[in-house]
């Protein structure tokens, strides 16, 4: 799995988690369900919001799996069959038109990223016929995608031009160009998606603030990449945002904390039913993913949150650090795998339960140190059911929600 909205499960408490697993095993099984089992490597927990948000603006949303709720049939929920990361055991998890258009846009956009490793000829996809394969995987995952955006009134051409413009963008991106300007094609695309949950739930009046909050999403998404892999890609030689703009990491994380305020102010402007799950994901969880990615522990604006202080990844080396990695003395960050190789430890990974399971595990592309669903978390576990009700959030100061 990957994406930025991962929630630790002692913060979501029983309902809240049992929601979450329920909307990613239906983007998981949606993705089977539409367009075959290799499609299952592209669920990604940021995708799921998608499937969350057309849930928490329906009318039937409460009233979850009776039938002739909004959106299908059978109503919003169903009883899939045993599945490894489960444990092997039935769950509750959510279909419907939420799912199936997170299931096209996580195609669409999953196409886009393969073939720009193509273009990159990254690892084993600079050989001719693993890049020749690679292509036309991406492109039976765009037309697929397409399919599927078509199903549910979701015309996913935007996304496929919001792709291409990006290319020629980052081509004459410089020294001196607004890192908005990089970021404005994902921007357009998340903007679309989150928008059209609003059609979908039967809420048009929701459709301008969810677009302003898929916007800034979108972009907290692609600053938030640039920035965990600015080190990387440094070594690489990789084209980065922020080192081809020249976008100091002071910028950047103002840029995030303005997004993430954006993010709260237009949730205000729409019309839940039931937006608890979607609240905590797109506004609590978002912040805590962008303290980790800036190596903080508390959000941007707060006093004792000063960027660069000993705290962050940024601060400087502490004495005796044999390996000049600024992670505490960890050995240096692996390098990534490639496409193939991920898709590979990806299938290992499900078929072991780890990503369930293990208290710790390695991720598929990114290699990076990862929990497990069940293990445990890096968060004071003493408040964590106070954090469902926001008693004891970092962002009480700027947050009156009532969840």
């Amino acid at each position: 799995m990957f994406g930025i909205v991962r929630p630790c499960s002692h913060r979501l408490g029983e309902s809240l988690k049992t929601q979450w697993m329920a909307h990613l095993c239906g983007l998981c099984l949606a993705l089977r369900g539409d367009h075959g089992q290799f499609a299952r490597v592209v669920t990604n927990y940021d995708g799921l919001l998608i499937s969350v948000l057309t849930e928490a603006q329906a009318v039937n949303a409460r009233k979850a799996g009776t039938a002739g709720a909004a959106g299908t049939a059978g109503g919003w929920r169903r009883t899939a069959g045993p599945c490894p990361l489960r444990g092997m055991r039935t769950a509750s998890v959510a279909q419907g038109e939420g799912a199936r258009l997170a299931a096209a846009v996580s195609l669409v956009l999953a196409s886009a990223k393969v073939r720009d490793h193509v273009a990159d000829r990254d690892g084993l996809l600079a050989r001719k016929p693993v890049a020749l394969a690679a292509r036309r995987v991406a492109d039976n995952w765009g037309r697929a995608g397409a399919r599927g955006g078509s199903a549910v009134g979701f015309d996913t051409a935007l996304l496929v031009d919001a792709v291409d413009r990006q290319v020629g963008i980052e081509a004459l991106a410089g020294p001196g160009t607004p890192v908005l300007t990089v970021t404005e094609p994902t921007e357009t695309a998340t903007a679309a998606a989150f928008a059209h949950t609003a059609v979908l739930a039967g809420r048009p009046g929701n459709a301008a603030p969810l677009a302003e909050a898929g916007r800034l999403f979108g972009r907290l998404a692609h600053l938030l990449d640039a920035v965990e892999d600015r080190e990387a890609d440094a070594t690489s030689g990789a084209w980065n945002p922020l080192t081809a703009t020249g976008t100091s990491l002071t910028e950047a994380r103002r840029l995030a904390d303005d997004a993430l305020h954006g993010i709260r102010l237009a949730l205000r402007e729409v019309e839940f039913v039931d937006g608890k799950l979607a609240h905590l994901l797109l506004v609590h969880e978002l912040g805590r993913s962008v303290d980790r990615a800036f190596g903080t522990t508390s959000c941007g604006h707060a006093p004792e949150a000063s960027f660069g202080s000993p705290q962050g990844p940024y601060a400087p080396q502490a004495p005796g650090n044999p390996y000049g990695n600024p992670f505490g003395g960890e050995p240096p960050r692996p390098d990534k795998r490639g496409l193939w190789a991920g898709c590979a430890a990806a299938l290992g990974l499900c078929c072991t339960c780890k990503v369930c399971c293990a208290d710790e595990y390695e991720g598929a592309w990114s290699r990076r140190k990862r929990e497990g669903w069940c293990g445990n978390c890096d968060c004071d576990c003493s408040c964590c059911e106070a954090c469902e009700c926001c008693e004891c959030c970092e962002c009480c100061s700027c947050c009156d929600c009532g969840v």
